[in-house]
């Protein structure tokens, strides 16, 4: 089953992956801004993994409370079976496409 991603879904998903039982809307945004060079708003995070769940890619549960985040309770997302084998296919297409890139030379 392929799923069609924008660029920022693809990357969040990827980030999510990454970051594993860390990967709640704070270290996605801030690791977006690590290895994207970007800023990204943890509210457009958050749409995006609202939106990435909804599409069965990712699955949430919630934290336990933490006094250093004044008791509340952080959102926590992991890439489901579906989210990993997306981003596989993903992978594998881009590496198909980079495979037939020719060699090009701008120097005269």
């Amino acid at each position: 089953m392929s799923q069609s991603l924008g660029n920022l879904e693809e990357t969040v998903l990827l980030i999510v992956a990454v970051k594993q039982e860390e990967a709640y809307g704070y270290t996605v945004s801030e690791a977006y801004h690590e290895h994207m060079g970007n800023r990204i708003s943890i509210s457009a995070v958050h749409t995006v993994l609202k939106r990435l769940e909804k599409k069965g890619l990712i699955m949430s549960k919630m934290g336990g409370a933490t006094a250093e985040r004044g008791g509340r309770r952080k959102r926590i997302f992991e890439v489901t079976k579906i989210g990993l084998s997306t981003l596989e296919q993903i992978q594998s297409n881009r590496m198909k496409l980079w495979n037939l890139m020719p060699k090009l030379n701008f120097s005269v």
